[in-house]
């Protein structure tokens, strides 16, 4: 029994001891997966580094000419000491720029007008599913006698690889609302229009969010292909240009910048659409 005139210490709830516990676990979580991210990157170096070393050969496979890492970041860090890497980067930020802002327009209406109507899904989708399937590739021939300018041709080939992953997106998410929720603001006296804008579009929005991301990653793919045929800046072209100068490490340096502008581009992407849902948290993903 307590002794009198001593007062016993309240114990802590499960809710504050949860609370205090959870910013620790949250930065354990963070620290392994940081730790495991590095740790894969570090080891993809790793077998680059000995399969260009050692020269490996499998048949089918052989690093005898891949320069190994130490020469990529040699020719890298030369790359940017040069003026030469603004002026290219500057030139296929501006292509992939246009082109994914247009696409992302024009899919995201049309995905709306496709998902809501059945007019447009019969009028519109045939057209466009065929389309579809013909790689933006193949596109460059006809855009260079289309387009007064490679400039726009280039712009036309992003704009054209990075439509369809947001128009299909865009339709799955239009038609996957739940139809009582439309029926729910309808008998509210919601407006149609008000309807797509306040209930569709923000429950579409985490499909359309995957469209964006999925069509930027295009965007970059096609941007490149672009570049190597009709382009005379950029850093698609640079590659190729290293390829038939035959400087390996600037192929390599050229092919490492793809992937960081693809991957921060699509990285923000992300976390804008993560900032603009914020009632949206997947949950399919284990720990």
């Amino acid at each position: 029994m307590a002794a009198v005139g001593t007062t016993l210490a309240p114990a802590a709830t499960p809710d504050a001891a949860g609370r205090a516990c959870a910013p620790r676990a949250v930065g354990a979580v963070a620290w392994t997966r940081w730790t495991a991210r590095l740790l894969s990157l570090a080891a993809c170096v790793l077998l680059w580094h000995w399969a260009s070393t050692t020269r490996a050969n499998f048949g089918l496979v052989s690093f005898a000419n891949l320069p190994p890492p130490a020469d990529v970041t040699r020719a890298a860090l030369d790359l940017l000491q040069s003026p030469k890497l603004l002026h290219h980067l500057s030139y296929s930020l501006w292509r992939v720029a246009a082109g994914f802002a247009a696409a992302a327009a024009l899919g995201i209406a049309l995905g709306l007008l496709i998902g809501r109507f059945r007019w447009a899904e019969a009028t519109l989708l045939p057209p466009l599913e065929v389309l579809r399937p013909i790689p933006a590739v193949a596109w460059i021939p006809l855009a260079i006698l289309m387009f007064p300018s490679s400039e726009l041709s280039m712009i036309f080939i992003t704009f054209t690889g990075a439509l369809f992953p947001i128009l299909l997106n865009t339709v799955h998410g239009v038609e996957g609302v739940d139809a009582r929720l439309v029926a729910s603001a309808r008998s509210l006296g919601t407006r149609h229009w008000q309807v797509v804008s306040e209930v569709v579009l923000p429950a579409a929005a985490p499909s359309i969010a995957t469209g964006l991301s999925i069509g930027m990653g295009t965007c970059w793919f096609c941007l490149v292909s672009a570049e190597m045929i009709s382009g005379q800046f950029g850093i698609g072209y640079y590659t190729w240009e290293s390829y038939t100068l035959q400087n390996y490490e600037g192929i390599v340096v050229g092919m490492l910048w793809i992937g960081l502008f693809g991957m921060g581009s699509s990285a923000l992407i992300r976390g804008a659409a993560r900032l603009a849902m914020p009632w949206y948290r997947p949950g399919g993903r284990s720990a």
